[in-house]
């Protein structure tokens, strides 16, 4: 039986993300709003990827449709959800995890241009890592993460959790305020 892993964002910004998984074997669930096929670059028959239409405003839905998909608890939960909707949404998912099965929280660099603050778990019955995204700076100017940026920092907290990390912040980028002195 594959390990089994649910990706909130997954069709987005972490498609790389849910396709590294497929590649390495997973049993791959994404809700998500829009269908969307994973890049060519996963590998055809290495594992699966499956499409739950689903909303974050309507997270016991979300969550019910994922249980159908998933066959199974999950073994791992990514997820990159809008700041409004992140708890009801994470918490309709819990009962989808497998105990102790790692979360990856994926957030925006805080409004308030900072990189600190204590982890918070939303989900503290789960070892998580935290990945919080900032930005580049790029000669005088600041851009945003690039894709490949995202996921690959992204799939740097994956692997530490799946490596039974304890509960980390990953930070990738800088925050937005960062000046050298």
């Amino acid at each position: 039986m594959p390990r089994r892993a649910v990706v909130l964002g997954g069709t987005g910004m972490l498609a790389g993300v849910a396709s590294r998984l497929v590649d390495d074997g997973w049993l791959v669930v994404l809700p998500s709003r829009r269908y969307s096929p994973l890049p060519d670059y996963a590998e055809p028959g290495s594992g699966r990827a499956l499409w739950v239409q689903a909303r974050w405003e309507r997270p016991e839905r979300l969550a019910r449709d994922t249980a159908n998909a998933l066959g199974g608890k999950a073994d791992l939960l990514v997820a990159w959800v809008h700041n409004e909707y992140r708890r009801s949404v994470l918490y309709a998912v819990e009962p989808l995890l497998a105990p102790g099965a790692p979360v990856v929280e994926v957030f925006d660099a805080p409004p308030e241009d900072k990189f600190a603050g204590d982890v918070i778990a939303t989900l503290p019955d789960h070892p998580m890592q935290q990945v919080v995204l900032g930005y580049v700076r790029d000669g005088d100017r600041l851009r945003w993460l690039t894709h490949s940026e995202v996921v690959d920092g992204v799939l740097m907290a994956v692997e530490r959790a799946m490596s039974g990390a304890p509960t980390t912040e990953h930070y990738v980028g800088q925050a937005r305020a960062w000046s050298a002195r």
